[in-house]
């Protein structure tokens, strides 16, 4: 059993819900500005885009490897989006989860959408999907559990992996 567990990209993540609470603020869309800065994809993580989105790691994951799926376009709700729209959004979301599968191979993968607030969606005005990798003892999705233990390796090292293995993609 573990004594403790070590994930401190989590409390920055932790204090900015805060701030943002006391402050009466929400999250900026930073997905626009990864969408709208492409010269800037290293610092933001950004791993994979094309035309109509992208695919970046989350930088304050669940698990290493976590990553985010969006399109270029804010909408709140999938059903917001056009169906080629829609279609876009699932070939990256396909592309997301290969990648993830070459490149890391995890035991499993959870992936979802929160769309809306009372859903969780930390960004509701902009639709993304997180696909997380899992292994068999890394922190438990919903929260941490006793003796769980996070799977470490830096986002630089992640995106690196990502870059790499999406370089050689067929």
């Amino acid at each position: 059993m573990h004594d403790a567990m070590w994930a401190p990209w989590r409390l920055q993540y932790l204090q900015q819900l805060d701030s943002d609470s006391r402050s009466g603020g929400g999250l900026d869309d930073f997905l626009i500005h990864c969408w709208q800065t492409p010269d800037d994809d290293d610092a933001n993580y950004v791993v994979h885009r094309d035309t109509h989105g992208l695919i970046m790691l989350n930088r304050h994951p669940y698990a290493n490897g976590h990553l985010l799926v969006a399109l270029g376009a804010a909408q709140p709700r999938l059903l917001d989006y056009s169906p080629p729209e829609r279609t876009a959004f699932w070939c990256l979301v396909d592309h997301a989860w290969q990648l993830m599968r070459r490149a890391i191979d995890p035991q499993g993968v959870n992936m979802g959408i929160n769309e809306g607030a009372a859903a969780g969606a930390g960004l509701p005005g902009h639709l993304h999907a997180h696909l997380v990798p899992r292994w068999h003892g890394d922190v438990n999705f919903m929260g941490s559990l006793a003796g769980t233990r996070v799977i470490p390796s830096s986002l630089d090292d992640v995106a690196a992996l990502y870059r790499e293995t999406d370089a050689r993609s067929p």
